[in-house]
């Protein structure tokens, strides 16, 4: 890494990183303050759709952690960008929950079942089968499939969940269609993020609890990237990849002193 510039910009994942169960994970805290502190431009990433970044805001600041809502980049904000840039003012069949809807109307998008020129699948905890079977009727009838982000499962305190890759999976398997995942990994909400913030991926860092989302996404997009052990990805398991992290560390604890 000493051939690289200097890192000015950072991205980093939520879950796993800087909070784990709703609670904030050690060193959470002093890595944000000291972001705020010295003016750097940096976003929090998250795949999970349901929430606005005015919601996320006030959810980190009860577990303590202050970080705006101009900070958070969602896969529901990278879904409506992208919907705006590919097709403006267009129309579509939802499911999901108030962080995506909100972002849809926030760039002129019309929600209907009539004829929409996209259905968009996200994350809901509510996912029924009313709503699947019309979607799946609504992409035979030639609306294009998009979801906010592949993972199959979610996590929560019972344990996993079906997630929006897993209810992709059965909308493909009646339809014969592959939705486009906006989300991580691609890279496209990365370098969506990073012309959020102005920031360069030469001189951007991404940190990541996930090799194969949050470190295969920095990569891609040509950012250095950070994997923490605080959250999914175990040690033995980075090997197994044909990709490295630039660096492995036990937590963003480690990566204060980066910034």
């Amino acid at each position: 890494m000493a051939d690289r510039k200097p890192i000015e910009s950072w991205l980093t994942d939520m879950d796993g990183v800087l909070i784990h169960e709703g609670v904030p994970i050690p060193g959470a805290e002093a890595f944000l303050k000291k972001l705020r502190d010295s003016g750097r431009p940096f976003l929090v990433l998250t795949n999970n759709s349901i929430y606005t970044a005015r919601d996320l805001h006030a959810r980190l600041r009860r577990m303590g952690l202050d970080v705006p809502a101009e900070n958070i980049w969602t896969s529901a904000l990278a879904t409506a960008q992208f919907l705006n840039d590919q097709r403006p003012g267009g129309s579509a069949y939802v499911i999901g929950e108030a962080g995506l809807t909100t972002a849809l109307h926030d760039v002129g998008y019309v929600l209907t079942d009539h004829e929409p020129d996209f259905v968009i699948l996200g994350e809901t905890r509510t996912y029924s089968f009313e709503a699947m079977t019309k979607a799946v009727r609504l992409i035979n009838d030639g609306a294009r499939f998009i979801a906010t982000n592949p993972d199959n499962v979610g996590p929560s305190t019972e344990g996993a969940l079906p997630a929006t890759g897993s209810v992709a999976a059965l909308i493909t398997a009646a339809t014969g269609r592959k939705p486009y995942f906006v989300g991580k990994p691609n890279p496209l909400m990365m370098r969506a993020g990073l012309n959020a913030i102005g920031a360069h991926s030469e001189t951007s860092a991404m940190i990541g609890d996930r090799m194969d989302t949050d470190v295969l996404a920095g990569l891609e997009a040509g950012m250095r990237t950070f994997l923490v052990l605080s959250g999914v990805t175990q040690p033995q398991e980075v090997y197994a990849y044909p990709f490295r992290p630039s660096k492995v560390v036990d937590s963003i604890a480690d990566l204060v002193d980066l910034i």
